[in-house]
């Protein structure tokens, strides 16, 4: 184990039982790595938290004015949803727009990740469809791409089409990585996943939060997402969902994503911040606790908003009498490093 990196401690009475461990990097919109724990550089699929950087292009080609997207639907296509019954719907409204169906969706089907929408689906009758597909927005952010393009909409999840060239290409400039150098693999939702440095995924966020320094196209589209999110942030994950809380708790001050796997990036658009966190072994249980904590020790999360966000910061395990038996917690030694990272800017 590395004493530098984060350590994230399930207890159940005053024993450890089992531990997790995270690296951190915290980056500025002028590319300087500011604080870190653990391997600021690892290199990561970064999963679910490209998705406002893959949503980057529906915007700025004009393909969210065209299909009349407003702030529900761009966070939606930012978004790891629910399958709540709202955004099921939001979704088939948003493929109507475009002229197509969820029969356009290739995400693959999904029972709600919400546990009451599923069971409420369950005693319906009804079955799970692409649409409750977790992914499903972003999925439509993409088919509106493609339709915009004018492109073949049956093979838009292929690396070779044009939308995903597309994004590859957004997703490299924000994270200032050559396009060849980031490793592709295949998402759960079946679209190329991204792999970058902890360190590139931190710049990427926090040049989303404060794009000043990028082209007029591409800031005003950076802030018609942060705007979208902040205000209405049930779209971008759902009921009981950290992702959510998160804008809510902080009124836009924080915006995050989650992704699969342990992966966590945000942007703090006050401080023109970006931070990426990833948990070592994947473990999803371990992933709020030690951004939460990050947070409170930079001083973006006063005492009343840790406390409105107690349930994700120091969750408590209880066993199936409902009696509380343990907690997790985490401990981060943040490092201050001002390092640099691209020097030719």
């Amino acid at each position: 184990m590395n004493p530098s990196s984060i350590l994230i401690q399930v207890l159940r009475g005053q024993l450890v039982e089992s531990r997790h461990t995270a690296h951190l990097a915290i980056v500025n919109e002028a590319g300087r790595l500011l604080y870190e724990c653990g391997d600021p550089h690892l290199l990561t699929f970064i999963r679910s938290s490209a998705k406002p950087l893959q949503a980057l292009p529906v915007v700025e080609t004009g393909a969210a004015s065209r299909y009349r997207f407003g702030d529900r639907e761009l966070a939606l296509i930012c978004s790891s949803h629910n399958g709540e019954p709202a955004q099921v719907q939001l979704v088939e409204e948003m493929l109507a727009r475009i002229g197509l169906s969820a029969a356009a969706l290739q995400c693959g089907v999904q029972k709600p990740a919400y546990k009451p929408a599923a069971d409420e689906l369950y005693r319906s009758s009804q079955s799970p469809g692409a649409l409750h597909n977790t992914c499903s927005g972003k999925h439509g952010g993409m088919l509106a791409l493609s339709q915009l393009l004018g492109a073949d909409h049956q093979h838009y999840t292929n690396i070779e089409h044009p939308v995903q060239q597309i994004m590859l290409k957004t997703v490299a400039e924000m994270s200032g990585t050559d396009p060849a150098s980031i490793p592709l693999g295949v998402d759960g939702c079946g679209v190329p996943v991204f792999g970058l440095h902890l360190t590139h995924l931190a710049y990427a966020y926090a040049r989303w939060g404060r794009p000043e320094r990028l082209s007029s196209t591409r800031a005003q589209a950076c802030r018609s997402l942060i705007a979208a999110i902040t205000a209405e942030p049930y779209y971008l994950a759902g009921s009981e969902r950290y992702d959510t809380r998160l804008v809510e708790v902080t009124q836009g001050k924080v915006i995050g994503k989650m992704g699969a796997e342990g992966v966590f990036a945000l942007t703090l658009p006050d401080k023109g911040w970006g931070l990426a966190l990833k948990i070592t072994d994947g473990s999803e249980r371990a992933l709020y606790p030690a951004v939460t904590e990050v947070l409170r020790q930079l001083g973006a999360l006063n005492e009343d908003q840790c406390r409105e966000l107690s349930a994700y910061h120091q969750p408590l395990i209880k066993n199936k009498a409902g009696t509380v038996v343990g907690r997790i917690e985490a401990q981060a030694p943040i490092r201050e490093v001002c390092v640099d990272l691209f020097s030719a800017r």
